[in-house]
């Protein structure tokens, strides 16, 4: 079970602590909650001469999701885990967008400055702001952890594969001499590339094998690019037969997968280069840091028995990982980024004009496309976790519910129930934590080892109660 992480009265980490004893501390008035997502105590009290067990915080970073786990290297125990969810993909469509728009309103025939794009020198070290926003998202986690738990030994999985060396990677001769870590390279690329899908039927969630298109008999070689990944039920009715035989009859199909398999992943040159510069920030702040490949997490993570997740991933990063992993019933922070507003002051249509700029009034009031410049009313703002707590008589969704808010001036605040928006007044809101561009939820993880055969049905269980009443049963 994930524990609850302690500072002291001085903001110096402690020893995390389980969810029992930090109940019992906050009922006898010891303690008082600092934060609520991350869940951490702050004691009333400092404690000099605490020695809390150091941890290691381990990173497993990619293009969409990045793995963090606080983990004990002696005992094995994971003592936090989360997945963080990056938002590069809005970030580049809301620039494509707004290119677009530009380069509309700079090709009508209106008063308009020309474009302006040789005046701009990128600095040494630039970033897309794709990538930029996901290493920030990364750096921003790697100081909250730091700064709540003893984090005393960082690891890193830098390198996930070296595309230049698979490329050239051959089945003959030095290629079976590394061992199995170097086979596992080549198919975590390869998994990478081809989204951990069948490239025949599309099938996911199911044990894939490497599979060329061309066989080596037929002239073919075994490079990346005559590599795709096939389920077995694809590889047994293939056979022996080449891919345009096998796909005679679906013909749109044969021509897509030979056009992706020329294509490098996109995913991997971003992914490369997100790690570097991660490597160099991690390495400044003076603790130790321990580097692995993809490989070596696939290795470790296939050697323990474990699916494959994010945070299963980063867990299972570096030669140090322990032979153990005490995994039960954590619970997985799902972190979703969402960024802190947009800085677009003008609502637009989709062809460039203001929102509002061409529609009657409504009810005597012009229709709005500029949006205010205040952002925070009565102490709130849109995003923050409150306590709405309505009472009875007053309305007839009267309940305590902890929520996010959507705020607006006249002090009618927002929040949504089961789909629907509700209305509720400021004054019946009290603030949990501020808006910090993230959104939080959990999920409760089972070790499948622990628990080989009913795994699946308490997958499917709504609730730890239920999943116990399923093992039983």
């Amino acid at each position: 079970m994930s524990k609850v992480l302690v500072v002291d009265t001085n903001r110096q980490p402690l020893d995390p602590v389980h969810p029992g004893r930090a109940r019992q501390l906050l009922s006898q008035g010891k303690a008082a909650v600092l934060r609520a997502v991350p869940f951490t105590l702050i004691l009333k009290t400092a404690c000099p001469e605490a020695q809390p067990q150091p941890l290691r915080l381990k990173l497993d970073p990619g293009s969409k999701t990045t793995g963090l786990v606080l983990l004990n290297d002696e005992t094995g125990e994971v003592v936090f885990a989360a997945e963080l969810q990056h938002r590069s993909q809005a970030i580049k469509s809301a620039l494509a967008e707004r290119r677009a728009s530009r380069r509309f309103r700079r090709q009508r025939q209106t008063r308009y400055r020309q474009p302006r794009w040789r005046n701009r020198r990128r600095a040494a070290g630039w970033l897309s702001p794709s990538r930029e926003s996901r290493l920030a998202n990364i750096l921003t986690w790697v100081r909250r952890l730091r700064q709540f738990a003893p984090v005393a030994a960082l690891a890193l999985e830098l390198m996930q594969f070296d595309p230049q060396r698979l490329e050239q990677a051959t089945r003959s001769g030095e290629e079976y001499r590394p061992g199995t870590l170097a086979g596992a390279e080549m198919r975590e690329y390869l998994l990478e590339k081809w989204q951990h899908t069948c490239a025949s039927c599309g099938a996911r969630h199911l044990p894939l094998q490497i599979t060329p298109i061309q066989f080596p008999a037929s002239g073919g070689t075994n490079q990346v690019e005559n590599l795709t990944m096939a389920c077995d039920a694809c590889q047994r009715a293939r056979g022996t037969q080449e891919l345009p035989v096998f796909l005679a009859t679906r013909p749109d199909l044969l021509k897509r997968l030979l056009a992706l398999a020329r294509v490098p992943c996109k995913d991997i040159p971003a992914v490369n280069v997100i790690r570097k510069v991660l490597y160099e920030c991690l390495q400044s702040s003076g603790l130790p840091l321990e580097c692995g490949s993809g490989g070596r997490t696939a290795w470790n993570r296939t050697a323990r028995q474990l699916p494959q997740t994010p945070w299963l991933d980063a867990a299972n990063v570096g030669a140090s990982t322990p032979e153990v992993l005490l995994l039960k019933q954590v619970r997985v922070l799902q972190i979703k980024a969402t960024g802190h507003g947009s800085r677009q002051m003008c609502s637009q249509l989709a062809y460039g004009f203001p929102i509002g700029h061409h529609l009657p009034r409504e009810q005597g009031k012009p229709v709005r496309g500029h949006r205010q410049r205040q952002k925070r009313y009565f102490g709130f703002q849109t995003g923050d976790m409150v306590r709405v707590v309505i009472p009875v008589g007053r309305s007839k969704y009267a309940g305590t519910y902890v929520t996010r808010i959507t705020v607006r001036a006249n002090g009618n605040f927002k929040f949504r129930l089961a789909g629907q928006d509700i209305s509720c007044k400021y004054w019946y809101c009290q603030m949990i934590q501020h808006s910090d561009g993230y959104q939080y939820t959990f999920k409760q993880y089972v070790n499948p080892v622990q628990f080989p055969g009913p795994y699946r049905k308490q997958e499917r269980a709504k609730s730890p109660c239920l999943a116990r009443q399923t093992l039983r049963g």
